[in-house]
């Protein structure tokens, strides 16, 4: 099933699915009002839904209408609680290579993490407001999913049972705030604003061979201001969905709703480019020298897509978004 919210002046806007091809929409919440609701209940409300989806697909329905993606929030607005991994090993040996940094211990075994706002997350097309450009304003493309309710200490397969929707996500970063912050062995607070969604969020089945072993095998194709930035493989993640699922309930369970991120998609190979500014300018510096591009500045825009391997769009539609200054001061 394809899942989509609209606003409608709640903080959960109001559930709606989504056709197979994206092109119709019908509102679903008779039988759950949000999303959020319906991860809650799922047990309870997949059937219907399941059933509402087909009729739509089957253009069974009077009440369907043309989907707009550009008007849609994030799939869930808020969430009971927002982890991030950095599960692409290679984003942070290049960081380790770069600066000649002390490796961190056991990352190659156990998974980093951090816990963000999830009380806020941003529309695919709304405008992001930033504070300062001298904040190095920096773009993260990324995969996620949302669980269903998780035990305390549950195995990788329970983490797998849990797996309910598949997101894309822009993890928006303020990379000059990021060093002080880890500095401080609390992690980071200001340097993470609200992450941004693309319209759609998919049930496993939607992705067919290119869910695999608890990993998005799709490339995500980034541009920046309209060039072409990067398209890395999101099949090089190291570690899965349901490993990092485990390993953060380890010693708490996690509530229906929570979503983790995978982290920045990033690949070995240099041809495949970058799915954020961080990382380029890394590479820069290790083939380089020397560092040469730029974070974002005012008025820059940054579009990511999902692709499969053989070029058709991806199913969670995109997310195209303009960066420009806070002017809620």
């Amino acid at each position: 099933m394809k899942f989509a919210t609209l606003p409608d002046g709640t903080l959960d806007g109001r559930l709606h699915l989504v056709s197979n091809d994206l092109r119709k929409a019908v509102d679903a919440s008779a039988i759950a009002p949000n999303l959020l609701t319906a991860v809650q209940n799922w047990q309870a409300v997949e059937a219907d839904l399941q059933a509402l989806y087909q009729q739509l697909n089957d253009g069974l329905l009077t009440n369907e209408f043309d989907f707009e993606p550009s008007v849609c929030s994030a799939p869930l607005p808020r969430s009971p609680q927002w982890l991030d991994a950095s599960a692409f090993l290679n984003h942070g040996k290049l960081m380790e290579e770069a600066f000649n940094t002390d490796p961190i211990a056991d990352f190659d075994t156990i998974p980093v993490m951090y816990q963000g706002a999830s009380d806020d997350f941003q529309g695919p097309t709304v405008d992001i407001s930033m504070p300062s450009e001298a904040d190095g304003i920096d773009f993260e493309g990324e995969f996620g999913v949302v669980m269903a309710e998780v035990p305390m200490s549950a195995s990788v397969e329970q983490a797998a049972q849990a797996i309910r929707l598949i997101v894309q996500i822009n993890d928006w970063s303020l990379r000059a705030l990021g060093p002080r912050e880890m500095n401080s062995g609390f992690g980071f607070l200001q340097a993470k604003p609200s992450s941004s969604f693309a319209p759609i969020a998919v049930t496993p089945d939607e992705l067919g061979a290119a869910w695999e072993n608890g990993r998005v095998n799709m490339h995500l194709n980034v541009t920046w201001n309209d060039e072409r930035f990067g398209e890395p493989h999101a099949s090089e993640m190291n570690f899965s969905f349901p490993e990092l699922i485990a390993h953060a309930a380890r010693s708490r369970k996690l509530t229906a709703g929570c979503i983790l991120g995978s982290g920045t998609v990033s690949n070995k190979s240099r041809a495949a480019g970058s799915a954020c500014i961080a990382e380029r300018r890394v590479i820069e510096k290790i083939d380089l020298g020397d560092i040469k591009t730029q974070f974002m500045r005012f008025g820059d825009k940054v579009r990511m897509q999902a692709v499969f391997d053989d070029g058709r769009e991806g199913p969670f539609g995109v997310i195209e978004q303009k960066v420009v200054p806070n002017t809620f001061v």
